[in-house]
């Protein structure tokens, strides 16, 4: 269970007051554009530990069959 931090944990920058201005949407587009999120298991984390080093195996996994479509 979290715990409301103490006021002198509270960073400068967040606001919550009558003053804090959200915004609305913020994320919206991002979102539009769709998200793939794959959770690696830990031993392949190692092995491939950015979206780049992921894409790239995998591309050249494809390439392995050329039956397989690609758009890349």
């Amino acid at each position: 269970m979290m715990l409301d931090p103490e006021p002198s944990e509270m960073l400068d920058h967040h606001e919550f007051g009558p003053g804090a201005k959200p915004v609305q949407g913020k994320y919206a587009r991002r979102y539009e554009q769709g998200t793939n999120v794959v959770l690696l298991d830990p031993d392949l984390a190692k092995r491939f530990p950015t979206s780049v080093a992921v894409n790239d195996a995998l591309r050249h996994f494809l390439q392995l069959d050329p039956k397989t479509p690609t758009d890349g």
